[in-house]
């Protein structure tokens, strides 16, 4: 998880959004370690329900919200990051949606799976169980 973090060169100004965002770990050590705010998107109410408590146990729940929804319609027009860690026909569904509405120089990160033909600008491998931690970032041009 922290080297997703680093990857995505995260400030205090960024938006992050994590589509499958589960218990919201990832974007409570987001904005915990980086000061930045987001939004998780998930369609299970109840492992929302631990994120908002798990953002509120760590100071940071003003600066995140959790939404229970479909991340195929979901608007991620504000998100300067974006992380996922779905497999690879959602990425690839997940793709068109991601390049229409990011804005240039936002980043994507996903942990594990790639984008297809999408090359992306950054492939970091971590020992020592190189066949399970893999990170990808784009930019979005």
């Amino acid at each position: 998880m922290a080297a997703m973090l680093k990857l995505a060169e995260l400030t205090g100004k960024d938006r992050v959004y994590d589509l499958g965002c589960g218990d919201g770990r990832l974007l409570i050590a987001a904005a915990s370690t980086y000061g930045c705010s987001g939004v998780g998107i998930d369609v299970d109410g109840e492992l929302l329900d631990r994120a908002r408590a798990g953002a509120a146990v760590e100071g940071v729940g003003d600066r995140l919200s959790f939404i229970q929804g479909d991340l195929f319609e979901s608007d991620l027009g504000e998100a300067t990051v974006v992380f996922i860690y779905l497999l690879p026909h959602l990425n690839l569904r997940l793709r068109p949606r991601l390049q229409a509405q990011l804005h240039s120089g936002a980043r994507l990160i996903s942990h594990q799976f790639d984008m297809g033909d999408w090359p992306p600008d950054t492939c970091l491998t971590l020992s020592p169980s190189a066949e399970d931690s893999v990170i990808y970032r784009w930019r979005i041009p």
